[in-house]
């Protein structure tokens, strides 16, 4: 006889209360590495370019970890893997609080990503023990306590740093992360577990993923000493061929891939694609060079701010990313996903442009940043939006995952990219790069996003009649 799943126990405000802390506490954790970054590379002697690599280590976790919870999150139950996940969060968390070295800092780093999934299963349980009218409430209270926990690291971070330490920085949220998960686990109710997949999680797929992707930004970090090491880089380099075509062929022939390579030949998807790769290069270029040009002395040509100041600055630019969503989902709606694609690119051209030409103030740099900020989070939520529509209701999750990749590697690579263009010209014996330096990379990054509106050219409008 089959069993009869008995009907999910309904939560009260306490638990979605619960949800809410543990997101406040997540975010704050994930967003306190941005506006110190500029202090972490001088207390741990890092160059510009391993500063870039600890930029985007913990997203490039969270890419690779958020589609395995979603499959274990149905398998087992959401609360039983969310649960989990934040045991390694606080792990990370502690790691990256006594690291003394950079190392072990990446490695706290590495362990923090998992907290990208736990999003994600949040909604899951809100879904499970909430009436449909109910959980679009709950959950959008989590996403957006997600977002506030992320303004307020950005803002604390910096006097923390400064106030007592590094160390700090990093524990006071992982110890808000502990409390809050305790609270979860207390008062949300298990949830059953789904039916089973027997073909499994891609685990080959993940971990070729996992090699290509590390490898990728090991190459990108090693490109401006390659006059000094060229037989370590070009091993480097054969490694990420391997890496990457055997990722290709794992997930062409498995049952259930983590990537459905397929699903790129669809139009509406690889164009999806490259336009989110792209525009998160551009976006992932101004996040990492902006806090870098505040942080440049004042006798030099920059303005010389505190870790604490840089947090500040970087405020507006977190609001605004934060109103972006809304802004996109009601642009969509009146004027097509294209409109919405083509203007954010066409603004994040310009400011970054602008930057490039004008940065001999601090509010150059904070309208320019505001600016992407709030072209990033138009086009991306409109490109993620219309890619989820284009396809068949059972490939929502497989079409979003690959815009997810192609997301995390386009800050990843934009990252690294900045951050070898610092290093290379910054003159031995001198921490400060020459000032030519971030022009290039803002000029760069916007050749690159103009060149998207080729793109865009050939998207349906995307109108919803």
């Amino acid at each position: 006889m089959t069993a009869t799943l008995a009907p999910p126990i309904r939560i009260g405000r306490a638990a979605v209360g619960a949800l809410g802390m543990l997101a406040v506490a997540t975010g704050a954790l994930e967003s306190v590495v941005t506006p110190t970054l500029p202090l972490l590379q001088r207390e741990l002697d890092m160059s510009p370019s391993e500063g870039a690599l600890l930029s985007i280590v913990l997203l490039i976790t969270g890419a690779l970890v958020t589609p395995v919870a979603g499959k274990l999150g149905d398998r087992y139950g959401g609360k039983r893997i969310l649960i989990r996940l934040m045991a390694v969060v606080c792990a990370g968390g502690l790691v990256s609080a006594l690291a003394p070295n950079l190392p072990v800092l990446l490695l706290g780093q590495v362990l923090q990503g998992a907290m990208v999934g736990a999003l994600p299963l949040s909604f899951i349980l809100v879904r499970k023990h909430l009436p449909a009218g109910e959980s679009k409430v709950a959950i959008g209270v989590v996403s957006g306590l997600f977002v506030g926990g992320g303004m307020a690291g950005t803002l604390s971070a910096g006097p923390v740093a400064e106030g007592l330490s590094r160390h700090w920085m990093f524990a006071l949220p992982t110890i808000a992360v502990i409390g809050s998960t305790a609270l979860v686990n207390r008062l949300m109710p298990h949830d059953p577990p789904g039916r089973s997949d027997d073909a499994g999680v891609d685990w080959p797929g993940l971990l070729l993923l996992s090699g290509t992707l590390v490898t990728l930004m090991l190459v990108l970090a090693l490109a401006p000493d390659v006059a000094s090491q060229p037989l370590v880089l070009g091993a480097l380099v054969l490694l990420l061929a391997a890496f990457a075509g055997g990722w290709i062929a794992v997930e062409r022939r498995a049952t259930s891939p983590m990537v459905d390579l397929g699903m790129l030949a669809r139009p509406a998807v690889w164009k999806s694609c490259v336009l989110t790769f792209v525009i998160c290069v551009g976006t992932s270029v101004a996040v990492y060079l902006v806090p870098q040009l505040f942080a440049v002395p004042s006798d030099e040509y920059g303005f010389g701010a505190s870790a604490t100041a840089i947090g500040f600055f970087l405020l507006p630019g977190a609001v605004a990313a934060s109103l972006a969503g809304p802004i996109s989902g009601i642009g969509a709606r009146r004027y097509g996903s294209r409109a919405v694609v083509t203007a954010g690119i066409v603004l994040m051209v310009t400011a970054l442009i602008a930057l490039a030409a004008v940065h001999t103030e601090v509010w150059h740099l904070v309208i320019g940043k505001v600016m992407i900020a709030l072209a990033n989070g138009l086009c991306v939520t409109a490109l993620v939006t219309g890619t989820a529509t284009s396809v068949e209701q059972g490939d929502t999750g497989i079409a979003t995952s690959l815009v997810l990749v192609t997301r995390v590697l386009g800050y990843a690579v934009g990252a690294q990219v900045s951050g070898a263009i610092l290093t290379a010209a910054t003159p031995s014996g001198s921490d400060v790069p020459a000032e030519s330096a971030f022009v290039t990379g803002f000029a760069i990054a916007a050749a690159v996003t103009a060149l998207s509106l080729l793109v865009t050219r050939t998207m349906s409008k995307g109108v919803k009649e």
